[in-house]
């Protein structure tokens, strides 16, 4: 079995997100983070070069590959912001609900596991917490802390 090549670090995601350019990027980065933090109660965390991580969880895909990640979290990528929101990809019921959720939030795409937004200004902040809080709610359902 082949280790996962984006593991958790020990570099701090504070001073990531200082390093964030535009500026425009790294302001939505802090308001992002405060966001994450506020929802999960979890410090942030780096996974691998880029991608802040809030919680983490273990399981073992049907493959047998066993997979250590963060619960939640995001990446200020140049082009647009990437959230990495698990619940989601993890249970379809909860991926169902939050259509409504998605409708309210404004200009995006979604991947598998992931939420696309270029800027925040694009969309309506509200309704990516209410995304946040239901998909940590789901982790937690589904991958309770020991």
């Amino acid at each position: 079995m082949t280790e996962a090549k984006t593991t958790i670090t020990d570099r701090r995601a504070e001073d990531f997100i200082a390093s964030v350019e535009p500026p425009a990027k790294r302001a939505d980065a802090l308001v992002l983070d405060a966001m994450f933090r506020r929802v999960t109660g979890a410090q942030p965390r780096m996974c691998g070069p880029s991608m802040i991580g809030y919680g983490d969880y273990r399981t073992t895909y049907a493959s047998g590959r066993d997979v250590h990640w963060m619960r939640a979290g995001f990446s200020p990528r140049k082009a647009r912001h990437t959230h990495y929101l698990m619940g989601g990809y993890c249970d379809d019921i909860m991926a169902a609900d939050r259509t409504g959720a998605l409708a309210r939030l404004g200009k995006h795409t979604v991947g598998k596991g992931c939420l696309y937004i270029n800027k925040l200004a694009d969309i309506d902040l509200a309704a990516l917490e209410d995304i946040i809080v239901v998909d940590w709610q789901t982790m937690q359902r589904l991958f309770p802390e020991s």
